[in-house]
């Protein structure tokens, strides 16, 4: 028998003139055009260059960026843009590249993180000013697969390195982010601080006239980082060691006390799980006055192994704030979004940070700044260029769905434009996004 084939038969040339693939990408360009913040890298790294010939290392970092949020994860792979000229315009070569990741030196970061800030600012003021500000710090592991300066062994006893990175929860956007050595420790205090003073310079907001909260897991827990927040008027909202005193405590809680916890929206009450302020049954005098400590003991999911936590069949969880609201279901609903920053990580390894391309450390600094910027190129176009469903995409949809998007670029009446698929599913998505990135250029 005969079987009739699914799909037509090919001849395959490679003579297509103008045919552009990637081409939703060039959205990720417009954008940066359109919040300034290409021309606040341009100035951020002009100092870094003596010769005026060449490319401009601002246009060049943002090309990384591009390329970066685009899904490449090495250098070369600026390739993509390199070859679609009609698109991307002049991009620079990799040995450029390079080059530009090297000049990025501590002043240049200071330069780059104005520019950054002041770019959001714009974005902001376009609408995405989310109104609620909590800072989500965690770090991760990048594993590294051969030597690198810096590269050491982990505490999950792999090798490699161990960054720590600032989040904002409201909206996904990259505040900071530190590069540090694979044995650095979980809870360096000074490192907290400083990434403190990095996510709040990007913040577009005072935290003496808003509420910001920074919310951390327990490895944020010292006095150094503690006493930092309380100095910059941020609320704080930290994991709580559960030691001897404090399993004690929250035996010792009277069964009256406990309230049902309440779902991550605070739309219904969550099942099998309760919370409890311990603030008088634990030794809070070493935190700063007005700490409070909440509970919450939860039922193990079936199949859940218990450990020597567990106590009395209930899995317990503490954390202590400095927030006077006094509906604790909500504060630890809010401590438990912390929970979102695991995925923000994700999304962010998924976005360049899984591997670290260089043997020198500097220049892998830069270039875990280059992929933060990556990171809120995205962000920013799921707040100001999308609605429906792609506007709560991860890195991975809006690929897929936008920027492999394949065109067309054709000329004509002193026009140059970009021709989508018409059967293409997410065209139309696709090009209100541009129109809306072009509105924003001509706000700002």
């Amino acid at each position: 028998m005969n079987r009739k084939p699914r799909r037509p038969r090919l001849l395959v040339t490679a003579d297509g003139n103008h045919v552009v693939g990637h081409a939703g990408a060039r959205l990720l360009s417009d954008l940066s055009d359109a919040t300034g913040l290409t021309a606040g890298l341009s100035a951020a790294m002009a100092p870094t260059k003596q010769r005026r010939r060449g490319h401009d290392r601002g246009d060049v970092v943002v090309d990384l960026a591009v390329m970066i949020a685009d899904g490449g994860d090495t250098i070369s792979d600026l390739a993509v843009l390199r070859n679609q000229s009609d698109l991307f315009g002049n991009v620079a070569s990799t040995p450029t590249a390079w080059r530009t990741l090297e000049a990025i030196d501590a002043a240049a970061l200071e330069r780059i993180a104005v520019a950054r800030a002041d770019a959001r600012k714009r974005v902001w003021a376009a609408g995405a000013d989310p109104g609620f500000y909590v800072i989500d710090f965690d770090a991760t592991l990048i594993t590294s697969h051969s030597e690198k300066r810096g590269a050491a062994p982990t505490y999950k006893r792999g090798f490699g390195f161990h960054p720590l990175l600032a989040f904002l929860d409201a909206t996904g956007e990259a505040l900071g982010g530190i590069l540090r050595p694979g044995n650095a420790g979980s809870n360096t205090a000074a490192d907290h601080v400083e990434l403190l003073g990095m996510a709040l310079f990007q913040l577009p907001v005072d935290p003496t006239e808003v509420e910001v909260v920074a919310r951390a897991d327990s490895a944020g827990l010292t006095h150094g980082f503690i006493d930092a927040c309380r100095d910059a008027s941020v609320r704080f909202s930290v994991g709580y060691d559960l030691t001897e005193p404090v399993r004690a405590a929250c035996l010792a809680i009277p069964k009256k006390r406990w309230v049902p916890a309440v779902t991550a929206d605070g739309s219904d009450e969550r099942e099998g799980a309760e919370v409890a302020e311990i603030t008088d049954l634990v030794d809070l005098s070493r935190w700063p006055e007005g700490t409070r400590a909440i509970a919450r003991r939860e039922e193990p999911h079936p199949g859940a192994q218990l450990s020597f936590t567990d106590i009395d069949g209930h899995r317990f969880q503490v954390f202590v704030t400095d927030q006077t609201e006094l509906d604790i279901a909500y504060l630890e609903a809010l401590q438990r979004g912390r929970g979102r920053a695991e995925k923000l990580i994700c999304n962010a390894k998924d976005t360049g940070l899984t591997n670290l391309p260089s043997a020198d450390f500097d220049i892998n600094a830069a270039w875990l700044i280059t992929a933060l910027i990556a990171h809120d190129l995205l962000a920013w176009t799921r707040l100001v260029a999308l609605d429906g469903e792609l506007a709560k995409a991860e890195p991975k949809r809006l690929r897929y769905c936008l920027l492999h998007a394949a065109g067309v670029i054709a000329r004509g009446g002193r026009q140059t434009r970009l021709r989508l698929a018409i059967g293409w599913p997410w065209a139309n998505e696709l090009v209100a996004a541009f129109t809306r990135v072009n509105a924003l250029r001509l706000r700002t």
